[in-house]
C-alpha cells in the first residue's frame, strides 16, 4: 500500500489500535465509544506499511480527520483524505456535509470547498454541498412586514411536548407578534422527529402567531451540539454550545428578525444548565434571553418530558393528565405498544 486510499476496518483491534496512535500522535485523544459507535466508515492512506491520513464519516458529518505531511506537499494529503470521504458520502446519495473542527484547520476545509458558520476561539463548524444554511432559512415561512414585528424564537426538543414546553410557549406568544418554535432535528430520541414536531404542531394550533419549524442541521443537532445528548466534560460542552449559540445569533436571527430568545429555567439538567448560561452569554445584545420559570404541578413537581417518558416504561399513564395536553396524551394512548418496544429495545429514556 503505497498513497493508496483503503477502508479502515476499526473492528479490527490492530487496525483500531494503529488508527487511535496515529491521531493520538496529532493530538486527537477522544476515542469515547459514544462517538466512534457512530462512525460509518473510515479511510486511510499508507505510505508503505505506515498510515499517513485518516478521515472518518458519521452520516453526514466527518469526523476524526488526521494527516502526517512529513515529506510532502503541505495540504496534499489533507486535500486527497477530505477529497475521498466525500466521493464517498456522494456516492452514498449524501451530499449535504459538515465537519466540526479545530478553529486553526477551519481555512484548510474552505480552500476545499467548505463554508465556516461559525467559529469559537476553539472550534469552527463548516458546511458543503448541495444546500446551505441560506437554503434553509429561505424554506421558513415569514409573515407580512415582519421587520417590524416582534418576532421570538423558542428551540425545544420536546420529548415529547408536554404541559411544560406549552406554558413556555404560551408566554412567548403572549408577548410577541410571532414566535418561532424550532424542534431539534435528531431521531436520538424516544420520539422520532417526525412524531416530535406533530406534537409540538398540534400542540400549539391553538395559538396562531406560532410558526413551527424543523431545525434542521442548525439547531442543537449532533453537528453543532453532540454533547447535547451525550455526557461530556463541561468545557466540551461550553465550546460547542457556543457554536450553536453564535450560528442563532449571527445567522438565523437576523435572517427572522429574531429579537428575544426565550428559556425554561433549568434545575435538573446539568448540561442543558450549561447550555442556557452559554446562551445568556453569547446571544444578548443582538438578541435578548428570556428565562422563564419551569412549569409546576399542584403540588409543586416540575413538569419534565423525563417524568413523562418513565411513565411509559413504567406503564403508569394515569400520572400523565397533569404533565401533557390532551393531544400528546392521545398520541401515547394510541402508540403505546410501540413506544414501549423502543425502550425495551435500549432507547435511552433518560435527560432532557
Amino acid at each position: 500500500m503505497n498513497n493508496e486510499i483503503v477502508d479502515l476496518h476499526l473492528n479490527d483491534p490492530q487496525v483500531r489500535k494503529t488508527w487511535e496512535d496515529f491521531l493520538t500522535s496529532l493530538g486527537i485523544t477522544d476515542f469515547q465509544s459514544q462517538e466512534t459507535a457512530a462512525i460509518d466508515f473510515t479511510l486511510g492512506i499508507y505510505e508503505g506499511d505506515r498510515l499517513v491520513a485518516t478521515g472518518s464519516a458519521a452520516g453526514n458529518i466527518l469526523k476524526y480527520i488526521g494527516v502526517c505531511n512529513k515529506g510532502v506537499d503541505q495540504g496534499s494529503r489533507f486535500n486527497t483524505i477530505v477529497s475521498a470521504l466525500i466521493s464517498r458520502l456522494f456516492q452514498q446519495q449524501i451530499f449535504h456535509l459538515f465537519v466540526f473542527t479545530k478553529l486553526k484547520y477551519s481555512d484548510s476545509f474552505q480552500h476545499v470547498g467548505f463554508h465556516e458558520l461559525a467559529h469559537s476561539d476553539v472550534a469552527a463548524l463548516l458546511e458543503t454541498g448541495d444546500s446551505s444554511i441560506d437554503d434553509y432559512l429561505d424554506a421558513i415561512p415569514r409573515v407580512a412586514d415582519q421587520t417590524n414585528k416582534r418576532v421570538a424564537g423558542i428551540v425545544m426538543n420536546a420529548n415529547p411536548f408536554t404541559q411544560g414546553h406549552r406554558y413556555l410557549v404560551e408566554r412567548a406568544a403572549s408577548e410577541n407578534d410571532v414566535v418561532y418554535v424550532f424542534v431539534v432535528n435528531t431521531d436520538a430520541s424516544l420520539f422520532n422527529t417526525a412524531e416530535r414536531f406533530e406534537l409540538v404542531k398540534q400542540g400549539t394550533a391553538d395559538l396562531k402567531n406560532v410558526i413551527v419549524v424543523n431545525g434542521g442541521d442548525y439547531m442543537v443537532s449532533y453537528a453543532t451540539f453532540p454533547a447535547y445528548f451525550l455526557p461530556t466534560p463541561d468545557q466540551q460542552v461550553d465550546y460547542q454550545t457556543t457554536l450553536d449559540a453564535r450560528i442563532f445569533r449571527d445567522r438565523i436571527a437576523p435572517a427572522l428578525n429574531i429579537k428575544t430568545r426565550y428559556l425554561g429555567t433549568e434545575p435538573l439538567s446539568r448540561t442543558t444548565g450549561i447550555y442556557n448560561q452559554v446562551l445568556q452569554r453569547e446571544l444578548p445584545p443582538q438578541v435578548a434571553v428570556k428565562i422563564v420559570d419551569r412549569k409546576t404541578t399542584t403540588d409543586g413537581t416540575i413538569v419534565t418530558a423525563t417524568a413523562v417518558r418513565k411513565a411509559i416504561a413504567d406503564d403508569q399513564l394515569d400520572s400523565l393528565a397533569t404533565l401533557l395536553p390532551p393531544s400528546t396524551i392521545n398520541f401515547i394512548n394510541q402508540h403505546l405498544e410501540s413506544l414501549q418496544f423502543r425502550i425495551k429495545k435500549g432507547m435511552n429514556i433518560n435527560g432532557n
